[in-house]
C-alpha cells in the first residue's frame, strides 16, 4: 500500500510546479527559498550526527534546577558533571576503517582503461571515499561533485549533506533533476551573506540572499554558466546533474538514530553518578529539637563554636549518600552491551576476544559490522559507478579514449582481525590451491602482483647461481666387435 502522506520529492516537486514561471519547470528564486526553509529541520538532524562524533552529546547541555517559591531557578551551586562518553565516535571508526580502510581494487578486462582509472586514483581519492563514509554515517548521506578544474583537469570536490537539496523525477528510476546548493559566507566584516547553487543537467545557476530575498549573483561572469568550457571558451554540460549522492543505507539516515537513547542512558547515568560522589562530600544533618531560628545560624554556630543549643531531648545526627554500586554496574554493563549489539559494531573487551581466538570466532565477532559494511557498500557502489561515468565521459571529450565505465569492477578489501597462525597454516596446507591464491589469502601479503613478481625474481637468482649441468657421455654397452653369441 502507498504512503498516505506525500514523499518527500514529491512535496519539493509540488512547490516547483506551484512557484513555476517559466514553462521548462526551472524552479524559481521563491520555490527555491521554500525549499531551503523545509530543509532546515533535516540540516538539524544532520549536524546532530555531526555532533556525537564530535563527542558534543547532550548531556553537553544538561542544566540543573531546582524550585524556588514555585519557580523554577537554575541550581548553580549543585554539581552538574555532564560526562560524554564518545561511543559514536568509536562505531563509526570502527566502520570506516572495517570497509574503506584498505584502498578499494579496481580491475578491468580493458588494460589501457584500468591504467588510466589507476593513474587517476590516488591517497587523495582513498581519503576522500573515508570522508565520505564518515560524514554519510554522521549524516545519512554525502554528495560528491565531478568537474573540470580551470585548466582543463578531472577533478571531484565532496560537499557536505546539509548543504544540498536533491529533487528526484517520480518515477521508478529516481532520476536527479536538480540539485539545490546552499551555504553561508562571512565577509571581512563579519556580516553573513547567504550564497545558492542551482545545478541542472546542462547549467549552475548562481544566486545570493539579498533583504531576505534571492536574487542574481552578479559576482560570476557567466550566470547561468555551463559546466565546463573548452580551449577556445565554449561551454559544455554533462548531460546529467553533476551531483552524486552517497547514501549510508536505504532510508538515508545517520547511524545515531538508531543507538542515541543509549549513548544518553549511560552518559546520564555516569553523569548522575558523578553528582552524588560530589555531594558525598558534603555531610546532611538531621536535626533534633534544635533550639535555633533557621538553618543558617545552625551552620554558623557550628562553623565557629565547633557547638549548637538543642533543646530538651534534642541533638543531631551526621548522613552521607550512598550509590549502590553493584547496581548500577550492572545496568552500565547492560547499556555498554546493548550500544555494540544495536550499534552493529565489535566490542574488542579482552573478556570478549579472548587470548587467541579461532577465525571462526572472529568471524562471529565481525557478523554485526559485517551487515552495517554490507549495506554501506551496496549504496557506495552504484555511487562510485556513476561518478566514473563522467570520469569515462570526460575522457571521451577530452579525445583520451571511450571506456565503458559499467565494465569497471570494484573490491572492497575489509580489515578484519585474524588468527594468523591459523591462516599461515591453512595456506600452506592447500596445496591443491594455486600459488597466487594461497598468497592473496595470507595475512602478511597486502600486494598480490608485488609479492609475486619477487618471488619470481629470487627464483631466477636462485637458477643463475647454480653450476651449469655438466653432460655425462652414457657409458657404452659393450664391445661392438664383440661376437654375438646364439
Amino acid at each position: 500500500m502507498y504512503p498516505v502522506t506525500p514523499t518527500h520529492t514529491e512535496e519539493l516537486l509540488k512547490i516547483i510546479q506551484d512557484s513555476a514561471e517559466t514553462s521548462d519547470k526551472l524552479p524559481d528564486t521563491t520555490a527555491i527559498q521554500k525549499m531551503i526553509d523545509k530543509h532546515d529541520g533535516e540540516r538539524e538532524q544532520m549536524l546532530e550526527g555531526v555532533a556525537y562524533y564530535l563527542n558534543q552529546a547532550d548531556i553537553k547541555k544538561r542544566i540543573r534546577y531546582f524550585y524556588k517559591h514555585g519557580v523554577k531557578v537554575v541550581d548553580t551551586d549543585k554539581p552538574n558533571n555532564r560526562i560524554s562518553h564518545n561511543w559514536h565516535k568509536l562505531l563509526v571508526q570502527q566502520k570506516v576503517q572495517y570497509l574503506l580502510g584498505k584502498p578499494i581494487t579496481f580491475n578491468a578486462e580493458d588494460e589501457k582503461f584500468l591504467e588510466v582509472v589507476n593513474d587517476f586514483i590516488d591517497e587523495d581519492f582513498d581519503d576522500c571515499m573515508q570522508e565520505l563514509l564518515k560524514n554519510a554515517s554522521n549524516k545519512g548521506k554525502e554528495w560528491l561533485h565531478p568537474f573540470v578544474d580551470e585548466e582543463g583537469n578531472f577533478d571531484y570536490l565532496r560537499i557536505p549533506a546539509e548543504e544540498v537539496i536533491p529533487v528526484y523525477d517520480s518515477t521508478k528510476k529516481r532520476s536527479l533533476l536538480y540539485a539545490i546548493r546552499y551555504y553561508d559566507i562571512k565577509n571581512i566584516d563579519d556580516e553573513i551573506t547567504r550564497k545558492v547553487e542551482l545545478y541542472t543537467d546542462e547549467q549552475i545557476f548562481y544566486y545570493v540572499e539579498y533583504n531576505g530575498s534571492l536574487i542574481q549573483d552578479f559576482d560570476y561572469k557567466n550566470n547561468p554558466e555551463s559546466h565546463f568550457y573548452d580551449k577556445q571558451g565554449n561551454g559544455y554540460g554533462w548531460g546529467k546533474v553533476p551531483m552524486i549522492e552517497f547514501k549510508n543505507n536505504e532510508e538515508g539516515v545517520s547511524d545515531l538514530i538508531f543507538y542515541k537513547d543509549l549513548i544518553d542512558a549511560y552518559n546520564g547515568n555516569i553523569s548522575n553518578n558523578a553528582n552524588t560522589f560530589d555531594e558525598m562530600q558534603d555531610i546532611i544533618y538531621e536535626l533534633i529539637n534544635y533550639s535555633g531560628e533557621d538553618l543558617a545560624e545552625f551552620m554558623t554556630n557550628l562553623r565557629h563554636y565547633k557547638a549548637v543549643a538543642v533543646g530538651e531531648g534534642g541533638g543531631f545526627n551526621m548522613k552521607t549518600a550512598e550509590i549502590p554500586m553493584d547496581s548500577s554496574n550492572t545496568h552500565l554493563d547492560r547499556l555498554e552491551e546493548n550500544i555494540y549489539r544495536f550499534g552493529q559494531g565489535v566490542n574488542n573487551n579482552p573478556d570478549k576476544v579472548g587470548n587467541s581466538p579461532t577465525n571462526v570466532a572472529i568471524k562471529n565477532l565481525y557478523s554485526l559490522l559485517d551487515l552495517k559494511a554490507n549495506e554501506a557498500e551496496r549504496k557506495f557502489r552504484p555511487a562510485l559507478h556513476a561518478f566514473f561515468w563522467f570520469l569515462t565521459e570526460y575522457l571521451k571529450m577530452t579525445g583520451q579514449g571511450e571506456y565503458n565505465h559499467t565494465l569497471l569492477q570494484m573490491t572492497f578489501n575489509r580489515s578484519r582481525m585474524t588468527n594468523e597462525f591459523e591462516q599461515v597454516q591453512m595456506a600452506n596446507q592447500s596445496t591443491d590451491l594455486s600459488r597466487e591464491t594461497r598468497i592473496a589469502n595470507h595475512p602478511w601479503i597486502d600486494d598480490v602482483e608485488a609479492e609475486l613478481k619477487r618471488i619470481e625474481a629470487e627464483e631466477t637468482e636462485y637458477r643463475n647461481s647454480m653450476p651449469p649441468l655438466t653432460e655425462i657421455e652414457p657409458e657404452a654397452d659393450g664391445d661392438e666387435d664383440e661376437p654375438k653369441r646364439d
